[in-house]
Protein backbone atom coordinates (compact mmCIF):
# COMPACT_ATOMS: atom_id res chain seq x y z
CA UNK A 1 0.00 0.00 0.00
CA UNK A 2 1.58 3.70 -1.03
CA UNK A 3 1.50 6.12 1.59
CA UNK A 4 0.36 8.90 -0.41
CA UNK A 5 -0.20 9.57 -4.41
CA UNK A 6 2.54 12.00 -4.62
CA UNK A 7 4.93 9.33 -3.61
CA UNK A 8 4.16 7.03 -6.73
CA UNK A 9 6.94 7.23 -9.48
CA UNK A 10 7.84 4.40 -11.58
CA UNK A 11 6.24 2.27 -14.43
CA UNK A 12 2.81 1.05 -14.31
CA UNK A 13 2.17 -2.37 -15.93
CA UNK A 14 0.36 -5.13 -15.00
CA UNK A 15 -2.26 -7.32 -16.19
CA UNK A 16 -5.69 -7.47 -14.99
CA UNK A 17 -7.65 -10.39 -14.29
CA UNK A 18 -11.13 -11.11 -14.07
CA UNK A 19 -12.87 -14.14 -12.40
CA UNK A 20 -16.27 -15.09 -10.74
CA UNK A 21 -15.54 -16.80 -7.04
CA UNK A 22 -17.31 -18.88 -5.17
CA UNK A 23 -20.33 -17.00 -4.32
CA UNK A 24 -21.02 -15.77 -7.94
CA UNK A 25 -19.36 -12.49 -7.23
CA UNK A 26 -17.26 -10.88 -10.17
CA UNK A 27 -13.91 -10.10 -8.94
CA UNK A 28 -10.91 -8.16 -10.55
CA UNK A 29 -7.53 -8.99 -9.59
CA UNK A 30 -3.55 -8.15 -10.90
CA UNK A 31 -2.23 -11.54 -9.26
CA UNK A 32 -2.67 -14.22 -11.61
CA UNK A 33 -5.67 -16.57 -9.82
CA UNK A 34 -5.50 -20.48 -9.25
CA UNK A 35 -9.10 -20.42 -10.11
CA UNK A 36 -9.95 -20.37 -14.13
CA UNK A 37 -9.34 -16.72 -15.14
CA UNK A 38 -9.50 -14.96 -18.56
CA UNK A 39 -7.04 -11.74 -19.01
CA UNK A 40 -9.38 -9.09 -18.48
CA UNK A 41 -7.00 -6.31 -19.56
CA UNK A 42 -3.34 -7.04 -21.06
CA UNK A 43 -1.48 -3.51 -19.81
CA UNK A 44 0.67 -2.25 -22.68
CA UNK A 45 4.08 -1.84 -22.03
CA UNK A 46 5.56 0.23 -21.19
CA UNK A 47 3.44 2.36 -20.28
CA UNK A 48 4.95 5.65 -19.17
CA UNK A 49 5.66 7.30 -15.66
CA UNK A 50 3.55 9.54 -13.67
CA UNK A 51 6.12 12.14 -12.45
CA UNK A 52 5.71 13.30 -8.97
CA UNK A 53 4.03 17.09 -10.48
CA UNK A 54 1.58 14.86 -12.59
CA UNK A 55 0.54 12.92 -9.38
CA UNK A 56 0.62 15.62 -7.12
CA UNK A 57 -1.71 17.97 -8.96
CA UNK A 58 -4.85 17.46 -6.89
CA UNK A 59 -5.39 17.64 -3.31
CA UNK A 60 -6.50 14.25 -1.52
CA UNK A 61 -9.70 16.79 -0.12
CA UNK A 62 -10.50 17.32 -3.69
CA UNK A 63 -9.53 13.74 -5.25
CA UNK A 64 -11.59 12.31 -2.43
CA UNK A 65 -14.42 14.74 -2.16
CA UNK A 66 -16.77 12.49 -4.58
CA UNK A 67 -15.59 8.76 -3.12
CA UNK A 68 -18.95 8.20 -1.83
CA UNK A 69 -20.70 9.09 -5.10
CA UNK A 70 -17.79 7.19 -6.86
CA UNK A 71 -18.84 3.89 -4.82
CA UNK A 72 -22.56 4.25 -5.57
CA UNK A 73 -21.54 3.91 -8.95
CA UNK A 74 -19.33 0.90 -9.05
CA UNK A 75 -21.84 -0.84 -6.98
CA UNK A 76 -24.81 -0.29 -9.13
CA UNK A 77 -22.91 -0.75 -12.38
CA UNK A 78 -20.43 -3.33 -11.10
CA UNK A 79 -17.43 -1.46 -12.17
CA UNK A 80 -13.47 -1.09 -10.32
CA UNK A 81 -14.14 2.01 -8.05
CA UNK A 82 -10.73 2.81 -9.11
CA UNK A 83 -11.54 2.50 -13.04
CA UNK A 84 -14.25 5.20 -12.05
CA UNK A 85 -12.25 7.80 -10.42
CA UNK A 86 -9.34 7.26 -12.81
CA UNK A 87 -11.57 8.51 -15.48
CA UNK A 88 -12.73 11.50 -13.75
CA UNK A 89 -9.40 12.42 -12.74
CA UNK A 90 -8.22 12.29 -16.40
CA UNK A 91 -11.46 13.77 -17.57
CA UNK A 92 -12.00 16.69 -15.56
CA UNK A 93 -9.61 16.54 -12.71
CA UNK A 94 -12.25 16.29 -10.37
CA UNK A 95 -14.22 19.72 -11.25
CA UNK A 96 -17.58 19.82 -11.47
CA UNK A 97 -18.23 22.76 -13.61
CA UNK A 98 -15.18 21.58 -16.32
CA UNK A 99 -16.32 21.65 -19.95
CA UNK A 100 -14.50 20.25 -22.86
CA UNK A 101 -13.51 22.60 -25.82
CA UNK A 102 -16.02 19.74 -28.13
CA UNK A 103 -18.95 20.64 -25.25
CA UNK A 104 -18.72 17.90 -23.23
CA UNK A 105 -19.55 18.66 -19.59
CA UNK A 106 -19.40 17.52 -15.53
CA UNK A 107 -16.81 15.20 -13.71
CA UNK A 108 -16.86 12.83 -16.34
CA UNK A 109 -17.65 14.68 -19.66
CA UNK A 110 -20.68 13.27 -21.01
CA UNK A 111 -21.49 15.09 -24.41
CA UNK A 112 -25.24 16.47 -24.77
CA UNK A 113 -26.15 13.75 -27.52
CA UNK A 114 -26.10 11.57 -24.50
CA UNK A 115 -27.81 13.05 -21.72
CA UNK A 116 -31.09 11.87 -22.46
CA UNK A 117 -30.12 8.21 -22.70
CA UNK A 118 -28.31 8.57 -19.34
CA UNK A 119 -30.93 10.09 -17.68
CA UNK A 120 -28.59 13.26 -17.00
CA UNK A 121 -30.86 16.61 -16.59
CA UNK A 122 -28.26 18.42 -15.05
CA UNK A 123 -24.46 17.73 -16.19
CA UNK A 124 -22.61 19.39 -13.36
CA UNK A 125 -24.61 17.90 -11.04
CA UNK A 126 -21.92 15.51 -9.51
CA UNK A 127 -24.38 12.65 -9.01
CA UNK A 128 -26.03 12.85 -12.11
CA UNK A 129 -22.62 12.87 -14.38
CA UNK A 130 -20.79 9.84 -12.09
CA UNK A 131 -23.81 7.64 -12.66
CA UNK A 132 -24.28 8.92 -16.16
CA UNK A 133 -20.85 8.18 -17.44
CA UNK A 134 -20.27 4.99 -14.99
CA UNK A 135 -23.52 3.95 -17.01
CA UNK A 136 -21.84 5.14 -20.29
CA UNK A 137 -18.75 2.98 -18.99
CA UNK A 138 -20.19 0.07 -18.53
CA UNK A 139 -22.03 -0.41 -21.71
CA UNK A 140 -18.70 0.36 -23.53
CA UNK A 141 -17.51 -2.15 -21.56
CA UNK A 142 -20.15 -5.00 -22.40
CA UNK A 143 -19.76 -3.91 -26.02
CA UNK A 144 -15.98 -5.08 -26.70
CA UNK A 145 -16.52 -7.74 -24.09
CA UNK A 146 -14.81 -6.47 -20.87
CA UNK A 147 -11.56 -4.76 -22.49
CA UNK A 148 -10.85 -1.98 -20.00
CA UNK A 149 -8.64 -0.28 -23.15
CA UNK A 150 -11.27 -0.33 -25.64
CA UNK A 151 -14.03 0.15 -23.57
CA UNK A 152 -11.69 3.92 -22.83
CA UNK A 153 -10.97 4.50 -26.25
CA UNK A 154 -14.36 4.59 -26.96
CA UNK A 155 -15.50 6.38 -23.84
CA UNK A 156 -13.06 8.85 -25.19
CA UNK A 157 -13.40 8.44 -29.48
CA UNK A 158 -16.86 6.92 -29.62
CA UNK A 159 -17.66 3.59 -30.29
CA UNK A 160 -18.07 4.48 -33.89
CA UNK A 161 -13.90 5.40 -34.14
CA UNK A 162 -13.06 1.96 -32.29
CA UNK A 163 -15.48 -0.18 -34.72
CA UNK A 164 -13.82 1.84 -38.01
CA UNK A 165 -10.41 0.60 -36.53
CA UNK A 166 -11.79 -3.23 -35.80
CA UNK A 167 -12.44 -2.84 -32.55
CA UNK A 168 -8.41 -1.75 -31.53
CA UNK A 169 -7.67 1.43 -29.95
CA UNK A 170 -7.66 4.17 -32.82
CA UNK A 171 -4.54 5.39 -33.94
CA UNK A 172 -5.40 9.34 -32.75
CA UNK A 173 -2.66 10.40 -30.12
CA UNK A 174 -5.13 12.25 -27.69
CA UNK A 175 -7.32 9.06 -27.40
CA UNK A 176 -4.18 6.96 -27.23
CA UNK A 177 -2.50 8.94 -24.54
CA UNK A 178 -6.16 9.63 -23.24
CA UNK A 179 -6.34 5.40 -22.19
CA UNK A 180 -2.96 5.37 -21.38
CA UNK A 181 -3.38 8.53 -18.64
CA UNK A 182 -6.37 6.38 -17.05
CA UNK A 183 -4.61 3.05 -16.90
CA UNK A 184 -2.22 4.76 -15.01
CA UNK A 185 -4.50 6.54 -12.43
CA UNK A 186 -6.28 3.18 -12.80
CA UNK A 187 -3.05 1.05 -11.48
CA UNK A 188 -2.25 4.30 -8.77
CA UNK A 189 -5.84 4.28 -7.12
CA UNK A 190 -5.96 0.70 -7.15
CA UNK A 191 -3.04 0.54 -4.60
CA UNK A 192 -4.00 3.41 -2.61
CA UNK A 193 -7.35 2.41 -1.91
CA UNK A 194 -8.09 1.92 1.52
Amino acid sequence: MLPALGLFIGTVKADIYVYTDKNGVRRFTDIKPATRHAVYLKTPAPLQKLRRSNAGQIPASVANRYDKLIQKAADTYQLPFSLIKSVIRVESAFNPSAVSPKGAKGLMQIMPENYKPLAITNPFDPEQSIMGGAQYLKSMLHRYKGIVALALAAYNAGPEAVDRYHKKIPPFTETRKYVNRVLQYYRVYDHTAS
